[in-house]
């Protein structure tokens, strides 16, 4: 019995998803074409638009997001700003060192003691600011944790790691004023 001569379509060689300035995706496809004179194959591109599926539309940024996401840039800067600055503390921090003179002891003392002191509030910092980055991604940024209300914008770009509106911070200031005194 003979074999039937079957006649295949080329298909296109790779398709790939590409965002165009605006953000809108477009298609790509890569085409087999073929060069007369030479018989060599060669790749043409063909760009064709295409729209997004209904219910599916293009997510674009409001203004508050745009600056949740400039406030998290801060972040990332002012936490590699105080890894740095940690690191070449840790390197000239001086050990313990015996000065004949009492006074030259506790001035290096002290000097010791305000560096660590520092130190620690910037571990804190640091820790907040990890915090406030971790928050930005899981998109619970800019949420009170007591009232559950947004946070105004410009509290948060004058105070980024807060967790707290301004008037659940009032209260809360105002409560630990009488519980000290």
């Amino acid at each position: 019995m003979p074999k039937k001569k079957t006649t295949v379509k080329p298909k296109p060689l790779k398709r790939k998803s590409v965002k165009t300035a605006k953000q809108k995706k477009t298609k790509v496809e890569i085409v087999k074409t073929k060069i007369v004179k030479t018989g060599i194959p060669k790749a043409k591109k063909v760009t064709k638009a295409v729209k997004p599926a209904k219910g599916k539309k293009a997510k674009q940024l409001t203004l508050r997001e745009k600056r949740i996401q400039e406030i998290r840039k801060t972040l990332m800067s002012q936490k590699d700003a105080l890894l740095e600055e940690a690191e070449e503390a840790l390197n000239a921090l001086p050990g313990q060192t015996v000065f004949p003179d009492l006074s030259d002891q506790a001035t290096a003392e002290t000097e010791r003691s305000i560096m660590l002191r520092l130190r620690g509030r910037e571990r804190r910092l640091l820790k907040k600011i990890e915090n406030a980055i971790d928050r930005i991604e899981e998109g619970a940024f800019g949420i009170c944790e007591i009232c559950g209300s947004e946070i105004d914008i410009r509290r948060l770009e004058a105070r980024p790691v807060t967790t707290l509106c301004i008037e659940c911070k009032i209260q809360q200031e105002e409560e630990e004023k009488l519980t000290e005194g």
